[in-house]
């Protein structure tokens, strides 16, 4: 069984320098590790890509699991793991929650993993 993320406030961003410009101090480490571990599930990577692919409004969990074949529960879990990591965004709409990404968070985590990303 997978190990579960530890309960870190991610809402605050990632702010720290590339990691090639020198040794990373352990929080900045922990803030990266995060945020790559909510990633690091297959699952993860498609909704995150199909959350991107969609426009400004964003998606509600329910149309998600209908496009991945999943449970509207699977897609919950997989949903709250990407935005306890600061990766979407989730707004609140009478009974369901629709998804956008957090492209500055989604930036941030870019640059810090390759400065000449983007």
């Amino acid at each position: 069984m997978p190990k579960a993320l530890p309960v870190i406030d991610l809402s605050a961003g990632l702010c720290c320098p590339p990691v090639a410009a020198g040794v990373v101090r352990d929080a900045a480490a922990l803030d990266v590790a995060l945020r790559l571990k909510a990633l690091a599930d297959p699952v993860r990577i498609r909704l995150l890509s199909i959350v991107l692919s969609a426009g400004a409004d964003g998606l509600r969990n329910v149309d998600l699991a209908a496009q991945l074949g999943l449970t509207d529960a699977t897609i919950s879990h997989h949903l709250g793991q990407l935005s306890r990591a600061g990766l979407l965004l989730a707004r609140r709409q009478g009974t369901n929650n629709y998804y956008t990404p957090d492209r500055d968070a989604l930036s941030a985590l870019a640059q810090v993993i390759d400065p000449r990303c983007c």
